[in-house]
């Protein structure tokens, strides 16, 4: 069962089920409400997954400032409610999270056993409720990831990265991009086939999953206009100028510590990531023309 298939990493994930040959159903938001706890137990208790995947979140981080009550709802307490639910079930509970928990008070990838301080709403609401999976059942997969951008793009955000920086680049020819935050960019794609990996693997506890490598926002955007070969300029500002006025961490690489222990190795790099998006991204443009 996919909760919150309809989004960019939804979208690849399905696809790697069929690929795969998993069974899978995915209910819309219409059909199932992951805020409506009682018709989220019976759906689950009348269909009996082997698998709960839960994709759904509240992640614009200015909205969630705007409103915290909607932000624990949905990334904490709808979260409860599925773990506990997975444990009547006896399902194994697959909870994506992000790199967000962090504070960016370090300069060396953050590991699993890394100490989590969030600086937002939204970043400590997606904490309480991976405390709530590990406290409310003992077999789920929680996998924190960073700077997701896929074909689908983010509804959400209206356009993925890449695409707002394509978007940009070609509406205004200049565009300004912060320096001062590092991550680590990752593939949707990329991203949907190893959580197929680790489900195949009965892989439990928590992994993070990232696309090899880091850069800043502003890297990540000379890497696109290069590989897309558009002339733009590129304008280097700190995030105290981006007219932001929520935190972020100012790093928040993820080291991918037990991908690597525990035989699964690590993906590919953010570079090599986002070429292969772009290329796609070509050929479907050439497709529908």
């Amino acid at each position: 069962m996919v909760i919150g298939a309809s989004g960019q990493l939804g979208s690849d994930l399905c696809q790697e089920l069929d690929a795969a040959s998993f069974d899978w159903r995915s209910p819309s938001h219409a059909e199932l409400d992951i805020c409506e706890h009682a018709k989220v137990a019976a759906h689950l208790r009348s269909s009996r997954p082997a698998v709960i995947i839960n994709l759904a979140a509240f992640h614009q981080l200015e909205r969630c400032e705007a409103d915290p009550v909607r932000a624990f709802e949905v990334n904490c307490h709808a979260v409860r409610n599925l773990a506990e639910i997975a444990g009547d079930l006896e399902a194994h509970l697959v909870h994506v999270s992000t790199d967000y928990v962090f504070g960016g008070d370090q300069d060396e990838p953050y590991e699993e056993r890394s100490a989590p301080n969030p600086l937002q709403v939204y970043g400590v609401s997606k904490l309480a409720g991976e405390y709530f999976v590990r406290n409310r059942l003992q077999r789920h997969l929680l996998v924190r990831t960073s700077g997701l951008y896929g074909t689908r793009g983010s509804s959400g955000k209206g356009g993925n990265f890449v695409e707002t920086m394509l978007r940009l680049g070609q509406q205004s020819g200049r565009v300004r991009v912060v320096t001062d935050q590092v991550l680590s960019p990752t593939n949707t794609r990329d991203l949907s086939a190893m959580i197929v990996r680790l489900i195949r693997a009965r892989a439990t506890g928590l992994f993070h999953v990232t696309n090899s490598g880091a850069c800043s926002w502003f890297e990540f955007a000379e890497r696109i206009f290069a590989l897309s070969g558009q002339d733009v300029e590129l304008v280097p500002i700190p995030t105290s100028l981006s007219g932001s006025t929520v935190a972020r961490p100012a790093f928040s690489v993820l080291g991918n510590r037990r991908l690597k222990s525990e035989g699964f190795g690590l993906m590919r790099s953010w570079e090599d990531a986002v070429g292969d998006y772009l290329r796609q991204r070509t050929r479907a443009v050439v497709a529908v023309r």
